[in-house]
């Protein structure tokens, strides 16, 4: 759809529209000058699924809610899911009578669709109309901004084409959905969100320009999880805030480091959101030496979200409760099946909280909200972020 015509076809229905702000955040590329500003709490909710129960979904608590996925069909931002889709994101978009200051984005990408990217941003033109096509989904449900999920520019990922324009692609496109949103902010006065999600890694960095990047953004969404990914033949921490005393070659991955990866790539501290793992990654041991931590795995099993966990499985049916005081991380090991279990709970949610405060980061974000249903971890959040 051409982004002209689209703002024409929907200038009339904004402009009785709710005037809301992009809240929380330092103008387009300009550095916070107040320490003190609020923090975001940003949560992935999953539509993939199929539909959303939003009326379960607690507003009060969440500054930004990403609507995970939106697929990329012939270089356009696509809705996979059809009619699911349009009704989540009607649904999603109404939650603002509840919570006026919330957020509602539209994730493009995620590990599973993100492989058309390096596609539609191959070209400057290719690149316009992907960004065209993602502002009018914006449009066209009265929603409030874009995040980028591509896992991963410039590498493979889940079977992803990938080339090394992929570099300067990633920045060109956020300077055009910046440049799209704004138009559409001129009709309705409305001041749109950019974020994107990012592998948490120094090998991320190198493929992108992130320096430049963020002068398009609002927020860069730190993946600090699923550390595990990619080799589970070792049991270590999936979402450790610090870096363990003891670890494998090559395995040494934190938040704090990932942290300041991303500082010294030019990202300033108040665009930063640090991600929390709702959910657990599992590993079945070849034995019971060290209670698991840092030892040789057999496979990896499934184990589910932290409402599970912790209901079903912490110091219950055999599994123990183990703390790691140097990386601030829990983990579960079952001596008889041999079963390690890594996972973020209340006390190293409250770290990270605790960090993100200290360090002056705009906040945290998590995967997936539906993962803790009991809201364990969300109301660890709010009882430690200054976020209203």
């Amino acid at each position: 759809m051409n982004l002209a015509r689209a703002l024409n076809l929907k200038a009339l229905v904004f402009a009785t529209a709710i005037i809301f702000v992009c809240a929380y955040t330092p103008k387009h590329g300009q550095p916070s000058k107040n320490k003190g500003a609020k923090q975001v709490i940003m949560g992935y909710v999953g539509g993939y699924r199929g539909l959303i129960r939003t009326d379960s979904i607690d507003v009060a608590r969440l500054t930004h809610i990403n609507y995970a996925f939106v697929d990329i069909k012939d270089n356009r931002a696509w809705l996979h899911n059809g009619k699911t889709d349009e009704v989540n994101l009607r649904r999603l978009a109404a939650l603002k009578t509840k919570n006026p200051a919330l957020k509602i984005l539209i994730s493009v990408g995620g590990w599973t669709w993100s492989k058309h990217f390096s596609d539609a941003v191959l070209t400057d033109t290719a690149t316009k109309n992907f960004a065209e096509s993602a502002v009018a989904i914006v449009a066209k449900y009265g929603i409030d901004g874009v995040d980028i999920d591509w896992e991963y520019p410039g590498m493979e990922g889940d079977g992803n084409v990938y080339r090394p324009q992929d570099k300067t692609g990633y920045t060109r496109l956020f300077k055009y959905l910046r440049q799209g949103l704004d138009s559409l902010g001129q009709l309705t006065r409305q001041q749109y969100c950019v974020t994107t999600a990012v592998g948490a890694s120094q090998q991320y960095i190198d493929h992108t320009e992130m320096g430049k990047v963020q002068q398009y953004t609002d927020f860069i969404n730190l993946m600090t999880y699923d550390f595990t990914d990619g080799d589970d033949t070792v049991a270590i921490h999936h979402t450790n805030l610090y870096a363990p005393l003891a670890y494998p070659a090559g395995r040494l991955r934190s938040a704090d480091i990932c942290t300041k990866e991303f500082l010294a790539a030019g990202v300033p501290a108040e665009k930063l959101v640090m991600g929390i793992g709702f959910y657990g990654h599992a590993m079945q041991m070849r034995n019971a030496m060290g209670h698991g931590l840092n030892q040789k795995a057999v496979k990896a099993v499934r184990v589910g979200g932290f409402s599970f966990i912790h209901d079903s499985l912490v110091n219950k049916r055999g599994y123990v409760r183990y703390w790691d005081s140097a990386a601030h991380a829990p983990y579960l090991f079952n001596e008889e099946r041999k079963i390690f279990i890594t996972y973020d709970d209340e006390q190293s949610v409250k770290d990270k909280c605790l960090y993100t405060t200290q360090h002056g980061l705009g906040g945290v974000m998590f995967w997936e909200y539906f993962e803790d249903k009991r809201e364990y971890l969300l109301k660890t959040i709010t009882e430690n972020l200054a976020y209203r």
